[in-house]
């Protein structure tokens, strides 16, 4: 495994590499992330992953500073996994002020997007960035981050740039919660109320297919049980799965089949996300 820290570098290394599956990541890496390189093998000779906190995607109240920045253990994690690590630093990703973005489409300003304004223009640009530096056949990203893969889908589509997206499924902890690098900054008693949100989602999916077609209603009830318990709640949504849109029934009651009950709820100081897929057969 090599650990790279320049574009050029990089480039070189992959110069006549035509089979690469390529993880972007944030660092502070657990099973989700590994689960992701482990699939990436599955589509690529060459597994590349990048670990780079980036700046563009953080609001000024966030947790930028205090990310968590763990490069020798990821690195270990990574040992047999990945055959190439990039860590680009601040100044080798950005040399000058960057002053070019992606404009996402407009469901960037919904849902996370609503509390996080700017987070998914700066997510697009470091993504497009990432994937002109490695050029993979192949990015992965999980679907914990549902809105971020649905937006960088649409990117790559609309821009026609020659690399497969593949969406990775959320890994959980055993008794549900979907791992996050955030999870740590959980404390004892918040993380056996963590689960309460992957419960809640749960709910709402069984509601949905036994029939439950009062789709602000339910909405309501989860974000007032979660209110309840203290959970300062950003949304709780029904989506369609193809384009994020709001599930509203349509003539005869009837909603679209295919679903995503998405949530963001802050306990404590920790923003927890999570969602679950429904799949409905009337």
């Amino acid at each position: 495994m090599q650990v790279i820290a320049t574009i050029a570098e990089l480039r070189t290394r992959l110069v006549d590499v035509n089979a690469i599956a390529f993880v972007p990541t944030m660092g502070n890496l657990h099973e989700g992330h590994l689960n992701l390189m482990r699939t990436a093998r599955e589509h690529g000779s060459c597994v590349v992953t990048s670990i780079f906190v980036n700046p563009l995607q953080f609001g000024p109240s966030e947790d930028f500073d205090k990310y968590p920045r763990t490069l020798e253990s990821d690195c270990a994690k990574l040992q047999g996994l990945a055959d190439v690590v990039f860590v680009p630093s601040i100044n080798e990703m950005y040399p000058v002020q960057q002053t070019v973005f992606i404009e996402p489409p407009p469901i960037a300003n919904e849902l996370c997007g609503a509390s996080r304004p700017g987070h998914f223009r700066g997510m697009a640009t470091v993504v497009l960035k990432l994937l002109n530096i490695v050029q993979p056949q192949v990015a992965l990203f999980g679907k914990k981050d549902y809105q971020q893969l649905h937006i960088i889908r649409s990117m790559v589509a609309q821009l026609n740039l020659p690399t497969r997206i593949v969406g990775g499924e959320t890994v959980r902890a055993v008794d549900g919660l979907a791992l996050s690098s955030r999870n740590q900054y959980l404390s004892v008693p918040e993380r056996g109320e963590a689960i309460f949100l992957y419960q809640t989602l749960q709910g709402m999916r069984r509601a949905l297919l036994q029939g439950e077609r009062d789709i602000e209603r339910l909405q309501q009830q989860a974000v007032e049980a979660l209110s309840a318990r203290g959970w300062a709640v950003d949304y709780v949504a029904v989506r369609n799965r193809s384009d994020l849109q709001a599930a509203s029934p349509v003539q005869g009651g009837l909603v679209p089949r295919e679903l995503v009950v998405l949530a963001a709820a802050r306990l404590g100081n920790t923003r927890l996300l999570d969602n679950i897929e429904v799949s409905l057969v009337d």
